[in-house]
């Protein structure tokens, strides 16, 4: 028996999943951790991860650490993402990280990010054609999905937190801040070549906005068990209709809605903002959500490993 932990240090959130996998292949989620550090926050045009930032994400790890330090010869597979692939800091940070921890972070690039997210969809929801999203904290991934293969990807360094510090007011949301964040976002979607092929296809949203976009829906339809959004879809009216509701209110106000997390409401309108212009634009009626992503393409990619060792 394997035990595998995927840590998955984004912009926004680090979280770590622990899996048991036999030697056949077959494998148990036992343990789903996460921690909200802003990690990208503040890091200015100067790209600097900022010591508030990185003290929350040490102490998630040291909190990480002594869970999987109780397993049997855990298999650690780290990752980071687009906050400090795109810091200027990052060495720095890193080796922080290994003298605190013992614990070697792969920075992945945006391609091979999007293709764990492929992975774990294709793994786990019967998707034939469709454009994922994967709004991060600071970054999206795009990739579309033809006949169940991955046909383009693209990373964008746009996401929650970066698209709110540049644009948006963490209280009331002002037109013209709104405004000028939507033509950032058209624009870079503009430069996107191939995205015109995902016209009236399905969109497939991952990462914690899109999530939480979910979870007030069904909170509101009086849902049991909001937090799983997995295979659970909404039509472009619901995604329009939630956006226009949370920009109605300030950041008291957003606290309130059922469904969204408090460390979320001053980012949040900011995180909707690419999956609402985006089927917008593709003319998308329908959106399908994913709780499997990243870390869920890795497990699926060590459990190929697995089956193929044993062949």
């Amino acid at each position: 028996m394997e035990n595998l932990v995927v840590i998955d240090l984004g912009s926004n959130s680090v979280r770590m999943t622990i899996s048991e996998i036999d030697e056949a292949g077959n494998h148990q989620t036992v343990a789903e951790e996460k921690r909200y550090v802003r990690l990208s926050e503040n890091m200015g045009e100067e790209q600097l991860l900022q010591p508030a930032a990185i003290e929350r994400t040490l102490a998630a790890l040291a909190e990480f650490k002594a869970i999987y330090d109780k397993l049997v010869d855990p298999q650690i597979t780290a990752v980071a993402t687009a906050a400090v692939r795109q810091a200027a800091n990052q060495k720095q940070f890193l080796k922080q990280v290994k003298d605190q921890f013992d614990l070697d972070f792969d920075v992945i690039s945006g391609a091979t990010e999007a293709r764990y997210d492929y992975v774990g969809v294709v793994h786990t929801l019967p998707i034939v054609n469709g454009l994922i999203v994967d709004t991060g904290g600071a970054s999206s991934e795009l990739i579309l999905v033809e006949n169940r293969q991955m046909k383009h990807v693209v990373s964008i360094p746009l996401g929650s937190v970066t698209l709110s510090q540049a644009y948006l007011e963490s209280d009331k949301v002002q037109a013209d801040s709104l405004f000028s964040a939507m033509t950032f976002v058209n624009n870079v979607f503009n430069d996107v070549w191939w995205l015109r092929e995902a016209a009236n296809l399905p969109v497939i949203g991952l990462g914690g906005a899109n999530r939480t976009l979910a979870k007030i829906n069904r909170r509101n339809k009086n849902f049991l068990n909001v937090e799983d959004v997995h295979g659970y879809k909404l039509t472009a009216t619901d995604v329009y209709n939630t956006l226009t509701q949370l920009l109605g209110l300030d950041l008291a106000g957003r606290k309130k809605v059922p469904g969204l997390s408090k460390d979320r409401a001053d980012i949040i309108i900011g995180g909707l903002i690419p999956v609402a212009l985006l089927m917008r634009l593709l003319d998308s009626q329908l959106i399908t959500f994913s709780n499997a992503g990243l870390r869920d393409g890795i497990l699926y990619d060590r459990i190929d490993q697995i089956k193929a060792a044993v062949k």
